[in-house]
């Protein structure tokens, strides 16, 4: 159990702090900047599961999830050992990942298919989940970047879990959307001067899948 009896320790005024193990590192240290930016993540999530529009088994998974940042932070706050035990210290498992995995596939199989790359929008929760996807990505490159600076003390199921984390908050966020019939679409070049084309609003999926409906069926002639 954890138990801080002091918030403030003045051990980190002169721009050094500790690792979970007791090493002293600057906080500019590559592992300071990776499981600082999933503390950040972490409260973006808290802010997305916030939201009006989730449903009661999005607000759960959220919350797992942020449980699950704790302990890929606590991972990331203690260098491994070369040889360690399993089971000595708190790190993120295979398990963890495969529980990424199948909330993917369970939300994928019931959305509407992609037709084009969709901008991060639509409604409030899906614009968190779209910011949250987006800081997932950049702990991922900074956890990376550790891995280049210090390959043998980060487990590879923390790049794995955070990898999959983006790619789940990808489709929560077309699920919040209307099951992606809500998404807002990119359409290339359309910020272009173009005349009245210029000006119109973005395209959402239900209506270019609209569209494309209606361009495929023929319209009948007028009889003279």
């Amino acid at each position: 159990m954890v138990r801080l009896d002091r918030i403030y320790t003045r051990g980190g005024d002169k721009g050094i702090t500790s690792l979970g193990n007791g090493q002293r590192v600057p906080k500019t240290h590559p592992r300071i900047w990776a499981y600082g930016t999933v503390d950040e993540l972490n409260c973006v999530l808290g802010l997305a599961s916030r939201q009006p529009g989730l449903g009661r088994s999005e607000r759960a998974l959220l919350g797992r999830v942020q449980n699950d940042l704790f302990d890929l932070g606590a991972d990331l706050a203690v260098p491994r050992e070369p040889g360690e035990p399993a089971g000595k210290r708190l790190r993120i498992t295979a398990a963890q990942v495969e529980g990424l995995e199948h909330a993917i596939d369970s939300y994928t199989e019931k959305l509407e298919p992609l037709r084009s790359f969709v901008l991060p929008g639509g409604t409030a929760a899906a614009a968190w989940l779209h910011l949250g996807r987006t800081v997932c990505r950049r702990a991922e490159l900074h956890v990376v970047h550790l891995m280049e600076f210090d390959r043998e003390q980060v487990g590879e199921q923390v790049l794995m879990y955070l990898n999959r984390l983006a790619d789940l908050l990808f489709v929560m966020a077309r699920w919040t959307n209307d099951r992606g019939r809500g998404d807002v679409l990119w359409e290339p070049g359309a910020g272009r001067p173009q005349g009245k084309a210029a000006s119109r609003p973005p395209r959402t999926a239900a209506a270019g899948a609209k569209t494309a409906r209606h361009r495929s069926v023929p319209r009948a002639r007028k009889r003279t």
